[in-house]
């Protein structure tokens, strides 16, 4: 990760961070200003996909209640105004935004799901098949048997390393502690692309693929971001979000190292914002610890949750309130950040 999220704190410099917002401590680089409570213009923006290829964004933050799924589904949703193509992922095992999209019956459906695409070489280019239409983005949702995802790439993860030498186990041996991981379904150093194999299967084409990640670090944390690159963060503006900030840098850091990646900085969503003196610190130490990236606010709205109820964005839900704003902002960071010159035009 880009700035903070390739940094490696040491017990010092974490103390450091948590006095961040009152000092002039800062992750300097001359790359790119982006557009952000900050201000500005974004310039000298670096293109992060191939021509032809969807945009990848993992929503991430493995501490819960900060409204990731929420971000999500905005983001999501700002993305489609805008004119964009947008393919959600719903890489939760409990499902949150596949229920934030009105999809719950989905999460209930049989076999092949997204379970199978991810854990079964048989079903890798099953996804096409899991894809549901959502009249603001086409929906890849979760299922009851990704709660076995974990487990299953956990496996997957670890007969890989066996068959490189890596682990003393037999692959073997290790793959029947599975349900569908097999040694000759794995294959390279490593088992952290198994969602990467399953989006390039897909025979749709996308502007965007957002993936909402688990509310925990794991494999299948992993695998999201690694088929992503990017993150987006959402966080608090509380105290508590100080340690869910350096445990994301110690994830990706390792992540980095395994799969000899590099993990890029969207920006960040400051959630639930309200008007208090720790909110404000917060957002303080927010601008200085992701000095190089956006950080948006998103204030605390009722409308959001009753969107979410209804089963889509606040763009379609009451596009009058006043975050649809935020999140359009969020959408055109990321059109420059990925090279994307214009909106398309929309038809009225």
């Amino acid at each position: 990760m880009r700035a903070a999220m390739r940094w490696a704190p040491t017990a010092g410099e974490r103390s450091r961070l948590r006095r961040a917002a009152a000092t002039d401590f800062r992750f300097d680089s001359p790359e790119r200003i982006f557009i952000s409570r900050k201000g500005g213009v974004a310039s000298n923006v670096v293109t992060r996909r191939d021509a032809g290829v969807p945009a990848r964004v993992c929503v991430t933050n493995a501490k819960g209640g900060t409204g990731k799924t929420t971000v999500a589904i905005n983001v999501a949703g700002a993305l489609n105004r805008r004119g964009r193509d947008v393919l959600l992922v719903d890489l939760d095992p409990q499902g949150n935004a596949t229920e934030g999209l009105g999809l719950q019956e989905a999460y209930d459906a049989a076999p092949p799901t997204l379970f199978d695409a991810l854990t079964d070489r048989c079903h890798r280019e099953a996804l096409d098949d899991v894809v549901i239409s959502h009249p603001e983005m086409d929906v890849v949702p979760s299922n009851i048997d990704m709660l076995g995802a974990e487990r299953e790439l956990t496996v997957a993860d670890l007969v890989a390393r066996a068959k490189a030498g890596g682990v003393a186990a037999d692959p073997t041996a290790l793959s029947e502690l599975a349900v569908n991981v097999t040694p000759d379904g794995v294959s390279g150093p490593h088992a952290l692309d198994a969602l990467d194999r399953a989006l390039v299967g897909l025979d749709r084409e996308y502007d965007y693929v957002v993936v909402d990640s688990p509310p925990f670090y794991g494999k299948l944390t992993d695998t999201g971001i690694y088929a992503a690159r990017n993150v987006l963060v959402p966080a608090l503006a509380e105290a508590t979000s100080e340690r869910a900030v350096e445990l994301l840098v110690d994830q990706v850091t390792a992540l980095e190292a395994q799969a000899d990646i590099a993990v890029e900085t969207l920006g960040v969503v400051a959630n639930r914002v309200e008007t208090t003196r720790e909110d404000e610190e917060m957002l303080a130490w927010f601008d200085a610890v992701f000095a190089d990236d956006p950080v948006w606010e998103v204030r605390k709205r009722v409308a959001l949750q009753r969107a979410f109820s209804a089963g889509e964005s606040l763009f379609e839900y009451d596009d009058s309130v006043d975050m649809t704003e935020v999140f359009l902002d969020v959408a055109t960071s990321l059109d420059e950040q990925f090279g994307f010159a214009h909106p398309p035009e929309i038809p009225t």
